[in-house]
C-alpha cells in the first residue's frame, strides 16, 4: 500500500528530494486544517464548499512536488522524509528490531482516532471536536515523523546510499 500511495503522490526516485524540502513538509501540515475549513464552509457558501474541498485535495496531491530539492537536508523535516522513504521500502530493506515494534502502529491508530473525532466534528459542526481531532491527528503525525527521523539516523550509518541523502 505504501508503494502505491507513493506512486499516487509521484514519489519515486529523485522526486523524494523535492518532498524532502522542509517547506513541503511543513505546508503538508496545513492540508488537514484547510480541508476541515473547506468542509466547514458548507455552512457559509453551500455547494461551493466542494470547490474548496477540491482545491485542498489538489494541494495535498501536488505539494510533494511543488518545491525544489532543499539546499540542505540536515534538518528534522528532511530526515523525516528520508526515514519515511526507507519505511515505505521496508519490504525490501531489513529494518532494525526497534523499528519493527508496535510504536509506529500506535501512531497510525492515534491518527485514526483523531480522524474519527475530526469527522464527527465536521458532520455535527462541533468546533471543539474539529479542533481536538486536528490536534490529535497532527500530534500523531509529528510523532510518526519523529520516529522516521530516528529510523533515518540509524540506517544512514549502515548504508552509504542513505548517508548520501544528507548534505
Amino acid at each position: 500500500m505504501d508503494v502505491s500511495v507513493n506512486k499516487l503522490f509521484g514519489l519515486e526516485g529523485d522526486r523524494w528530494m523535492r518532498h524532502a524540502n522542509p517547506v513541503s513538509v511543513w505546508t503538508r501540515f496545513a492540508v488537514l486544517p484547510l480541508l476541515a475549513l473547506a468542509v466547514w464552509s458548507r455552512e457559509w457558501i453551500g455547494w461551493w464548499s466542494l470547490a474548496a474541498v477540491a482545491l485542498a485535495l489538489v494541494f495535498m496531491m501536488v505539494n510533494p512536488l511543488l518545491f525544489p530539492p532543499p539546499r540542505s537536508t540536515r534538518n528534522w523535516a528532511s530526515k523525516g522524509v528520508f526515514g519515511e522513504r526507507i519505511w515505505t521500502e521496508r519490504g525490501t530493506v531489513e529494518l532494525p528490531p526497534q523499528f519493527r515494534s508496535k510504536v509506529l502502529s500506535v501512531t497510525y491508530a492515534i491518527q485514526v482516532v483523531g480522524l474519527a473525532v475530526l469527522v464527527y466534528g465536521l458532520v455535527e459542526l462541533d468546533l471543539l471536536a474539529v479542533v481536538s481531532g486536528l490536534v490529535i491527528l497532527q500530534t500523531a503525525k509529528a510523532w510518526f515523523i519523529d520516529r522516521m527521523v530516528l529510523l533515518f539516523e540509524h540506517m544512514k550509518g549502515a548504508n552509504p546510499e542513505y548517508a548520501a541523502w544528507e548534505y
